[in-house]
């Protein structure tokens, strides 16, 4: 993709986590799109190459205005917030400030103070807002339903398995993501220590990458798939370094999601594109976008008992799987797309620009 010079660029959506992560593969994700009617380029140490996106050198060295008159500054993190206002008041850029806010909990000083200079602020979940102190509005994260699809027939899913490694006859019930307390890891294995000695057809898939901080937790939830004998029904995989993990949710039949806290959380919507059924928590913006009963399974926070139920319920009644799974999709295909997300938040810049 030929990058764009900063002087054709109305909207700059900065990206300053080396990292991967969620913020960073939203940011990764929506900005090609918005790229096909909107000038917008993402700036950060590690911009992939697909991605529009200027220096960080050229933010200090942009003239003061856009092509536009002013530009937009959509920002998705504190640092970056901090940026921004810097460049408009200390540099006098002519920005339009944006922040986007996943948070769930009370924000400190300094973030409210920062939130307040914000020409307009944008909660990923009606929880988020709930948070916020000044003028918002709600806009859900969306999913792209093309990378993540269904798998094309059972031989396709069968054939998926073989080359991902997992076992191809089994029941597979996944619980992706980083591991940590957080993400309620602890109690996936709980509920699977419940479950899997009465099914020896269902196996269960943990990935996600680990930190040094959480190597113990990891290691302890490991000895205890162990101790009680299911180290071959319980698998331990590390974390995909691909950009494209959507084969993983393809292969399952069934995924869990037990956060104790989540900003939004998108790997359920990740597996629902996939047409895989889910069983989550209250946490995040998943009652959002899983439509309890229908879709998925919502149960409360911490609740182990709730999820591992909730889990069989699912497991136990393979036409009801099913049929979950063809809402999941088709809610997914109607109102959480990406493209949703690109063209409500290119419609926000606009508003901004054209208010000068």
């Amino acid at each position: 993709m030929n990058q764009p010079r900063i002087a054709q660029i109305d909207v700059i959506a900065p990206n300053f986590k080396k990292r991967m992560s969620g913020v960073t593969s939203t940011v990764y994700r929506l900005v090609p799109l918005q790229a096909r009617s909107m000038a917008i380029a993402s700036a950060g140490p590690s911009v992939p190459a697909e991605v529009p996106s200027v220096s960080l050198s050229a933010l200090l060295s942009m003239s003061r205005k856009g092509p536009s008159g002013a530009r937009v500054w959509h920002a998705r993190r504190n640092n970056e917030m901090l940026v921004g206002i810097a460049l408009k008041r200390l540099l006098r850029k002519r920005l339009k400030l944006v922040f986007t806010s996943a948070a769930q909990r009370h924000h400190k000083p300094a973030t409210k103070w920062m939130l307040r200079q914000m020409d307009a602020v944008v909660a990923t979940s009606q929880r988020s807002q709930s948070f916020l102190e000044v003028p918002s509005i709600v806009q859900h994260h969306g999913i792209d339903a093309e990378l993540f699809h269904p798998a094309e027939s059972p031989e396709a899913k069968a054939a998926l398995r073989r080359k991902l490694g997992l076992p191809e006859t089994q029941v597979l019930v996944g619980c992706f993501g980083r591991i940590r307390p957080q993400k309620g890891n602890d109690i996936f294995i709980e509920a699977m220590l419940r479950l899997l000695p009465e099914r020896p057809g269902v196996t269960a898939v943990m990935m996600g990458g680990v930190t040094d901080q959480f190597r113990d937790f990891h290691a302890g939830l490991k000895q205890r798939v162990a101790e009680a004998g299911l180290d071959k029904q319980v698998l331990f995989l590390p974390e995909d370094p691909n950009w494209d993990i959507s084969p993983w949710f393809r292969a399952l039949d069934l995924y869990v999601a037990p956060q104790r806290w989540e900003g939004f959380g998108l790997t359920p919507m990740e597996a629902m594109s996939c047409g895989v059924p889910v069983v989550a928590t209250r946490a995040g913006a998943f009652e959002d976008f899983i439509p309890d009963g229908k879709a998925g399974l919502i149960v409360d926070i911490e609740e182990t008992e709730a999820l591992t139920q909730a889990t069989a319920t699912l497991l136990d009644d393979p036409d009801k799987r099913a049929a979950f799974a063809r809402d999941a999709r088709a809610h997914v295909l109607q109102s959480c797309r990406i493209e949703q997300e690109a063209e409500a938040l290119n419609a926000l810049y606009r508003r901004l620009l054209d208010a000068g």
